[in-house]
């Protein structure tokens, strides 16, 4: 499937790129040659080597993996990747979702890895070093927000940055991490509201002893109806997602030994969503690439 999935993606990029030019290899040259190792799980070396192309595929000329890693760094591929991810969330269309949840994964890397950029944070099964993806996703296969850090910022620092980019209204579902009176502030004011379980009782009820934001009142209240307990099951599947998404070939498996720094891994990141959202489109509409 990698082939078409990547027929896929150079096609997109190369319909976005034009304003991306440069003299030798333009933005969209540089993105598609990556592509061909993010898909195949490889290092952006081996995309560099004519051998691992089919002959039908293989672009004319290719970028060495200096140049890639180079090029890779700078804002105009950030920009043209964010312009394919976005075309791909408008060409799947699949509907705004009155419920959307927001999580966090964890990116791990091994607790001896020299990455300057990394640090410590909960992760599955305890404290790990590495990245966190923290985002936010509704019916669609790829979020509807997303951000990458080190592992030890915190889930509520991002949420709030997070939040107030959602598109619609409705319902945002998280953890206990999330109880934060000022999270259920920022989503009264994006139009949601937030359901979260209230962390461990204290004094006052088990509501403490400052103000207590409206959005957070009507979320205890939203958890002792069935309706509300009914909703909040939901959260489940987001980690449904997240499963998915490192399942199938290409998908966001384990971080590679050779994807370290953050703009790296940001990028490895950025291009599995692409992949997800890829993916998606060659297994459910391909009509709508024809419309593209």
């Amino acid at each position: 499937m990698e082939r078409e999935l990547w027929k896929i993606v150079y096609r997109l990029t190369w319909e976005l790129g034009k304003p991306w030019g440069d003299w030798l290899y333009a933005t969209a040259d540089v993105i598609v040659v990556y592509f061909w190792a993010v898909l195949h799980d490889r290092p952006t070396k081996w995309a560099a080597d004519p051998r691992h192309w089919p002959d039908d595929l293989r672009p004319a000329v290719l970028p060495s993996q200096s140049t890639l890693s180079r090029r890779l760094r700078r804002p105009k591929t950030v920009e043209l990747m964010t312009a394919v991810e976005e075309h791909l969330v408008a060409l799947i269309a699949v509907g705004h979702s009155l419920v959307q949840i927001i999580d966090g994964k964890a990116v791990a890397v091994s607790n001896v890895s020299k990455d300057p950029d990394t640090g410590y944070g909960r992760g599955a099964g305890g404290h790990q070093k590495g990245y966190k993806l923290h985002a936010v996703w509704g019916g669609a296969p790829m979020p509807d927000a997303w951000a990458l850090t080190p592992m030890n910022i915190s889930e509520k620092t991002m949420a709030g940055h997070l939040i107030p980019t959602l598109p619609g209204g409705g319902y945002l579902l998280g953890d206990t991490h999330y109880d934060a009176n000022f999270l259920y502030d920022l989503a009264s004011e994006a139009g949601f509201q937030l359901v979260v379980k209230k962390t461990k009782d204290r004094g006052r009820g088990g509501l403490g002893h400052r103000r207590q934001s409206v959005g957070r009142l009507r979320s205890i209240e939203l958890l002792g109806t069935a309706f509300g307990r009914a909703l909040y099951n939901q959260r489940n599947a987001i980690e449904r997602r997240f499963g998915t998404w490192t399942c199938f070939g290409g998908g966001l498996g384990p971080l590679p030994a050779w994807v370290r720094r953050f703009s790296r891994v940001r990028n490895w990141v950025h291009a599995k969503i692409i992949v997800s959202g890829v993916r998606w489109l060659f297994l459910h509409g391909p009509y709508k690439l024809a419309l593209a």
